[in-house]
């Protein structure tokens, strides 16, 4: 076999000796995004996309950059709460936040109810969570995950 071939590693994920390569659904599953998003990413240049067999693909390196950029500055319109059921998630003002140094308390109300979420106190910080904020309370079986709108 020719050094620069492709050799399979997994079902679809390729590697040749200079770079591996996702194809874009690979890409989207990975960040978390539509296939559309990726393909928007790459028109608009956010995302280095190449050609391989007439696909595009994305370069490894090209996909860590943009998942470290989207964990560090994550796209606020794309909550996960957007993806549970409505009938899962409670609008609402936080109206408490207590703190130590590894968890937090916060206390939510959401129209007629009062929901009580205990996370880390590094998430509470990530969200911005304080007495006044708006969020969104997503109520997973015994569960409650709090974001920001």
């Amino acid at each position: 076999m020719r050094a620069d071939s492709c050799v399979p590693i997994g079902p679809q994920l390729r590697f040749n000796v200079s770079v591996m390569t996702y194809r874009i659904a690979e890409a989207a599953e990975i960040l978390g995004v539509s296939d559309d998003t990726v393909r928007r990413w790459i028109d608009a240049g956010r995302l280095e996309s190449k050609q391989e067999d007439g696909r595009a693909v994305v370069p490894a390196p090209a996909l860590a950059r943009t998942a470290v950029e989207l964990a560090e500055n994550p796209d606020r319109e794309q909550t996960r709460a957007a993806s549970v059921s409505a009938r899962n998630r409670l609008a609402g003002i936080v109206v408490a936040v207590k703190k130590d140094t590894v968890m937090a308390q916060v206390e939510l109300i959401c129209g007629h109810y009062r929901i009580v979420s205990l996370m880390s106190s590094e998430a509470a910080d990530e969200l911005g969570l304080e007495p006044g904020v708006r969020a969104i309370a997503s109520v997973k079986s015994t569960n409650v995950v709090v974001e920001r709108p």
